[in-house]
């Protein structure tokens, strides 16, 4: 089981550089929300703008467009039927981006099976699967296509709980009794790094394996599935390793979830307030950094 310390984790927080602008600070495109769960799409995107992605372009379901641009205005809001393909953005150093798909999909939609297809197909930047899009993946083609993303060098981040994770691994026959063999075994099937979200959360690439243990029972709430897909997300549409994403995602949404649970308590606490206390899980791990940096320098002076 790989090791992280505070010290690391926290030293992963992109802070934007002094010249940059919303595109260098990364696109995320978010596929999100139906109008039978428009909350979905409302939590998942402005948790990744809070998490620091630079342009945040929201794909949804027609109906509920108006609903989300009121939400909060900055979003950019598109309907699913103008979603094209062939349009979708190349990650590249200096234009970072990524993409998240499935949070409140209405699984008796086609629709959201097709634009899954399609993205998993041409996207060619990092991909989040969440929510009702992780239940397509056990299909033949949608399992073709995670191969092929991942010999192509893109990477497929995979976000399920218990019950997806086990609907995951029932057409590999894959045991689900232990978390940890289970988490290695899905990342190894469909070519994905894992985030097994539970009481502990495995985050896997089908070789090293992390458990971030430092949740709070406050985020067994409807909709922080939502938040944490698009915390990751906007770490990924900044240029952050998919592994080192999905690492200091999960922390700081354990931290947010602390946070608002001091104030809320654990049992009042909802995914709206794991978003308003962000920053503070930002605060929190600078501190660590800073600290850190002050206890090194002092350390390499005392050296010399």
């Amino acid at each position: 089981m790989k090791k992280y310390t505070d010290e690391y984790i926290a030293s992963l927080l992109p802070f934007p550089a002094e010249d940059a602008n919303k595109y260098t600070r990364g696109k995320l495109t978010l596929i999100v929300g139906s109008s039978a769960y428009p909350g979905a799409a409302a939590l998942s995107s402005l948790a990744s703008q809070r998490a620091g992605a630079g342009y945040i372009e929201v794909f949804t379901e027609d109906s509920i467009v108006s609903q989300l641009q009121m939400y909060h205005p900055s979003l950019v809001v598109r309907p699913w039927t103008s979603f094209n393909e062939h349009d979708l953005k190349v990650s590249s150093d200096h234009h970072p981006c990524a993409f998240v798909v499935g949070c409140g999909f209405d699984p008796g939609n086609p629709y959201a099976s097709n634009i899954t297809r399609a993205l998993l197909r041409h996207a060619q930047a990092p991909v989040l699967v969440d929510g009702t899009a992780l239940r397509l993946l056990s299909g033949r083609r949608f399992r073709s296509l995670c191969e092929d993303r991942y010999h192509a060098g893109y990477s497929t981040i995979i976000t399920p709980h218990g019950g997806e994770a086990s609907a995951l691994a029932r057409v590999f026959n894959i045991p689900t009794g232990d978390p940890e063999d289970l988490a290695l075994m899905l990342s190894q099937a469909y070519g994905a790094i894992t985030v097994l979200k539970g009481p502990k959360t495995y985050i896997t690439d089908g070789d090293g394996l992390y458990c971030m243990d430092k949740g709070t029972p406050a985020l067994a709430k409807a909709g922080t599935g939502d938040v944490l897909a698009g915390i990751i997300g906007a770490l990924l549409a900044q240029g952050l390793g998919p592994v080192e994403s999905c690492v200091l995602g999960t922390t700081m949404h354990a931290y947010s979830g602390i946070f608002a649970a001091q104030d809320y308590s654990t049992i009042s606490v909802c995914a709206e307030e794991v978003i308003r206390y962000l920053p503070d899980a930002v605060f929190h791990l600078k501190e660590v950094a800073e600290r850190a940096a002050a206890r090194d320098a002092a350390a390499s002076n005392g050296n010399r």
